[in-house]
């Protein structure tokens, strides 16, 4: 058996081999080119949202309500 650990013996095996056939260095590249410029190289960005404190709506004030013992609830959360 290896000493290698499995990650460690992923990281030292090519991504890229070549099987069978006889390529040129010039059709070898071509190939790892177009491999690398199809992408799926890189993780999906993820939608980054502003928190609710940066919300602009947040700063605008809410119309005042009337009626009678509404001064109390105006203290509580919406």
């Amino acid at each position: 058996m290896s000493d290698l650990q499995p990650a460690e013996a992923t990281a030292q095996r090519p991504p890229l081999r070549l099987v069978r056939g006889d390529a040129t260095p010039e059709e070898i590249a071509a190939i790892i080119a177009v491999l690398a410029a199809s992408g799926g190289g890189g993780a999906a960005e993820e939608e980054v949202r502003a928190s609710r404190w940066a919300d602009p709506h947040s700063r605008m004030r809410l119309p005042h309500s009337h009626g009678r013992g509404v001064w109390r609830g105006s203290a509580l959360p919406r």
